[in-house]
């Protein structure tokens, strides 16, 4: 039996379903997906590439580049990660696709692990592609198969919509039999991705004609059901995992029609049936209004819609069965409260974490200076922020720790000081440490390099070994590069170099080096069952553990 995460599901479904390549940046919930492809000896034997990219933007653009050439590609990102990945996401609904190419993006509803709540349908929407949005793990394993087909019978991208619960709950699944992967085949049109002007305005008249189809695609998707039941002072749509919470209250079966979404554009006919048949309707989705928000328009604006929008379900984070059943005057068992045997303990660095030294340095030499100056980025560093160190002042987006400390920089605060990892500066620091150096701010930045992507579990990322090289082949002075140890026993030493950067009147970047704490015990135990030499870096940590 396989029990797969809802991200398994996809991820193998993809690979029975003929991928070729997936490129990914990692973020929660999505990780998992290219991690188990990672691990498939199904893709090792079939040679599947599954290296992760540097950013979600380089990952779409090299699935394009798979796509061109007849083969099928998946991309998978978290919702923020859609944003960075924007601008080749909508050229790509005018290029469309030659080999079947699905975007898997998961959000984050209640953002467990985000900086922020968005629902990546209203991309999909914007971008008018077909939107997908499993309601279970045997719909997470089917998609693929679905959505490459439809990929290539439209010649159009196939956007894939998870969210965190989905994602990250397991269920048993049935498996079909592999198919193989496409052969090379260039696209018959030499000028299908050439998106010129005169070539793209033919391209979206094309894309605006295609939209009738996908409705009626949509109309006729096993994803979409309609169940037809005696009580019509009650219509229920529910899209994705939401279907799961209402079942959950009607174990029995639901006495009201029930329309299940699990593709977009929204199928116009199914839901008309619905709302002209029912007294009121009910929308139950994750993430945000979207499917009420245009029921509320013409032509269902009726009056008679519910759901997010007039309260019957909170504005905001995730849905759940006792929200559901509240919404269905239900009446739920009183919410369990936890006894206070353990008292609430706030997000903290590892014990042993670098980033804790790094911040105890920095600290100590910005002593001199008024505080609020340190715009910091986002990883596990962020949780600089709490005490014991209260050492940083912003976090907005991946990349922005660097432009921001110029902005401020601009404006006269100097010095100014940006915290970036060492994977956040790969995926999006350099470009923003360019700007720096060509203004010839004052600007101190901080890559605390911890040689892996470890707020999503320790992935490699494409910065490694490459910092150094990076910072002075963009015009760093190689003097004013600096590498520090982030250790209790160079503390004095690192505050010396710290504090001299700061006194220095031009663009610096200081390097503290030091393998996250957390791979470090992992290569260690690899490193002991395979009786092999310990690196410094490990025995490092070992020391310091």
């Amino acid at each position: 039996m396989f029990v797969p995460l809802g991200n398994e599901a996809i991820a193998q479904g993809a690979l029975d379903a003929g991928l070729s390549g997936v490129y990914a940046y990692p973020g929660t919930p999505s990780t998992e997906i290219t991690e188990y492809i990672q691990r498939s000896q199904q893709a090792q034997a079939r040679g599947v590439h599954r290296d992760w990219s540097a950013n979600e933007k380089t990952a779409m653009e090299a699935a394009l580049g798979m796509s061109y050439v007849g083969k099928r590609a998946m991309v998978c990102m978290k919702h923020v990660g859609l944003n960075v990945a924007a601008d080749p996401f909508m050229n790509s609904a005018l290029t469309g696709a030659n080999g079947g190419i699905i975007y898997v993006v998961a959000d984050d509803p209640s953002m467990h692990s985000s900086q922020n709540e968005q629902d990546s349908r209203f991309f999909g929407k914007f971008a008018m592609i077909p939107v997908l949005e499993p309601s279970n793990q045997q719909e997470a394993y089917d998609v693929p198969f679905y959505a490459f087909e439809l990929s290539e019978k439209y010649t159009i991208p196939v956007l894939v919509r998870m969210t965190t619960r989905l994602s990250h709950s397991r269920a048993d699944i049935t498996t079909r039999d592999p198919i193989p992967e496409n052969e090379i085949a260039l696209p018959t049109n030499a000028q299908q991705f050439v998106l010129l002007p005169a070539l793209a305005r033919k391209k979206y008249a094309d894309l605006l004609k295609q939209q009738a189809d996908f409705i009626l695609e949509a109309e006729q998707s096993p994803f979409n059901r309609y169940e037809d039941h005696s009580d019509y002072g009650l219509g229920i749509i529910a899209s994705g995992i939401t279907y799961n919470y209402l079942m959950e209250n009607y174990p029995d079966g639901c006495p009201y029609p029930v329309l299940k979404i699990g593709q977009y554009p929204l199928p116009t006919k199914l839901i008309a049936r619905l709302v002209d048949s029912c007294a009121s309707v009910l929308v139950l989705e994750e993430g945000m209004p979207l499917i009420e928000e245009q029921l509320r328009g013409y032509p269902f604006d009726t009056g008679k819609i519910r759901g997010r929008l007039d309260g019957s379900l909170p504005r905001a984070g995730e849905l759940n069965p006792t929200l559901v059943a509240k919404a269905l005057g239900i009446e739920t068992s009183p919410t369990f409260t936890v006894p206070p045997i353990v008292a609430n303990r706030p997000p903290q660095l590892c014990q042993g974490c670098p980033h804790g030294d790094t911040f105890t340095a920095l600290n100590e030499a910005l002593d001199q200076y008024s505080k609020g100056r340190v715009f910091s980025d986002i990883g596990c560093y962020t949780l600089g922020v709490l005490p014991p160190y209260n050492a940083i002042n912003t976090c907005v987006d991946m990349g922005a720790s660097i432009t921001m400390a110029k902005g401020a920089a601009d404006a006269g605060l100097l010095p100014a000081i940006a915290v970036i990892g060492d994977s956040t500066f790969a995926h999006s620091g350099m470009t923003g440490l360019l700007d720096v150096i060509n203004a010839n701010k004052t600007v101190k930045i901080f890559i605390v390099d911890n040689q892996t992507t470890a707020m999503t579990g320790g992935q490699h990322h494409a910065g490694t070994g490459h910092l150094e090289n990076i910072a002075i082949g963009l015009g760093v002075p190689e003097d004013h590069v600096r590498v520090i140890t982030p250790l209790p026993r160079q503390h004095a030493d690192n505050v010396k170099v710290i504090t001299e950067e700061l006194n220095y009147e031009g663009v610096s970047v200081i390097i503290a080096r030091r393998e996250c704490i957390e791979t470090a015990k992992r290569h260690r135990k690899t490193a002991k069952q395979n009786d092999s030499p310990q690196s410094e870096d490990t025995t490092q940590q070992k020391e310091l553990a």
